[in-house]
């Protein structure tokens, strides 16, 4: 089964192409750019590349798999939504998996911190065993975040390197694809209902509704 994944949590926008079948996963097509000011230029396009390199046709896919966050509110919607409306247009379902997990997974053996920037000097973070998530996710400042790991990854864990003072792998620094769909693999396997792709934001948005005026009146 053919199965498309997008994630636009982290600075990275990326979209990949892999076959889930009993025995395991294969990759077919990965691509990536890391922009963050332009998720919405970014994504349809990638896609398309994807796609095309493994010489797929929409209608072939039998899922698609999305990085749920957490992350900024405005590049992490664009992700979503392109999921949802794609799973709905082509009548395939749609699964959500935390983008933290699809790099803890990636990260490989042992006890590894990862970590994302979540601006205002602040980071995403949870700590995976063996690629499997212990604690978190859960959003602070670098200097409070409990460091109980060997070793940590992510680009907010390159940014912070000196205030985490653990050994950085600078080779595992955004969500994989091939990550997500294998994380989703027993769902697609198992042919299970899709999921309302909810986002995982952590905190309020950047842009709130302005409160109400007072009345003159009153």
């Amino acid at each position: 089964m053919l199965v498309l994944a997008l994630d636009t949590a982290t600075p990275a926008v990326t979209a990949a192409l892999g076959e889930v079948t009993d025995s395991g996963i294969k990759g077919l097509a990965e691509r990536r750019t890391v922009d963050p000011r332009a998720h919405g230029e970014r994504l349809a396009p990638q896609v398309q590349l994807v796609l095309d390199a493994a010489g797929v046709r929409p209608r072939e896919l039998a899922a698609i798999v999305a990085g749920v966050g957490p992350g900024p509110f405005t590049g992490l919607r664009v992700g979503l939504a392109t999921a949802a409306a794609m799973g709905q247009a082509l009548g395939i379902p749609t699964y959500g998996i935390c983008s933290l997990d699809a790099i803890g997974r990636a990260a490989g053996p042992g006890r590894v911190l990862v970590a994302t920037d979540a601006r205002r000097r602040e980071v995403y973070f949870a700590t995976y065993a063996d690629g499997v998530r212990v604690t978190g996710p859960e959003v602070a400042k670098p200097a409070d975040v409990l460091v109980a790991a060997d070793r940590a990854v992510g680009e907010g864990a390159l940014k912070y390197s000196e205030i985490f003072g653990i050994p950085i792998d600078d080779r595992v620094l955004f969500p994989s694809g091939e990550a997500l769909i294998a994380l989703a693999a027993a769902q697609v396997r198992g042919r299970a209902p899709g999921e309302q792709l909810t986002p995982l934001y952590l905190r309020r948005p950047d842009a709130v509704e302005p409160a109400a005026r007072k009345s003159v009146l009153s």
